[in-house]
């Protein structure tokens, strides 16, 4: 791995806290997990490029607004560069529509990240989720490899068809990683 590679985040459940059937509305509901800000500037070194894709329909149902949806990214970004972590762009999805082009499963936020970033190769890509549609988002857009945390759906099998690795949490995967390069 070197610095040609992209990493693909999903925020809530990667990044932070995910409310069990509802919705991170503020920053004041915005918690990171343990390990998160010190995993990023691990990435930070490895990847050429960090993107977040996540989807929020919270805005689609009227729960909040893009602006209250900046101020929390503006929070979380914040946070984590001043550790040395960095996420490139913040891709979102508020569409209530589940077919909706650019809300995952489906590929729309990568194909985004691509144009925003042309040297983004899907074949030297890792998307990071903590949801089966993650990993088909992964598969719909072809990126080449997806790491699933176990961190709000520990029930998900594995061995499965759309998982390659599977981690209890971002930091784990990122301590993985870092061992992966010393050796």
């Amino acid at each position: 791995m070197d610095k040609s590679w992209t990493l693909f985040l999903d925020r809530d459940g990667v990044i932070n806290l995910e409310k069990k059937a509802d919705y991170i509305l503020h920053v004041g509901e915005f918690g990171f997990y343990e390990g998160v800000l010190e995993a990023m500037p691990v990435f930070n070194q490895l990847f050429g490029t960090i993107v977040m894709v996540t989807n929020q329909k919270g805005i689609g149902k009227g729960l909040m607004t893009v602006d209250h949806l900046t101020e929390i990214h503006d929070h979380m970004l914040g946070e984590m560069k001043k550790l040395g972590g960095r996420i490139d762009k913040i891709y979102f999805a508020p569409d209530l529509d589940q077919d909706a082009y650019n809300r995952k499963p489906n590929p729309g936020m990568a194909f985004q990240a691509k144009a925003d970033f042309p040297d983004i190769d899907f074949t030297k890509s890792i998307m990071v989720g903590n949801k089966l549609s993650d990993m088909e988002f992964a598969h719909n857009a072809g990126i080449a490899h997806s790491v699933f945390l176990a961190t709000t759906n520990p029930e998900t099998p594995f061995p499965h068809p759309l998982i390659e690795q599977r981690f209890n949490s971002l930091a784990e995967y990122a301590a993985h990683l870092q061992a992966l390069t010393k050796a």
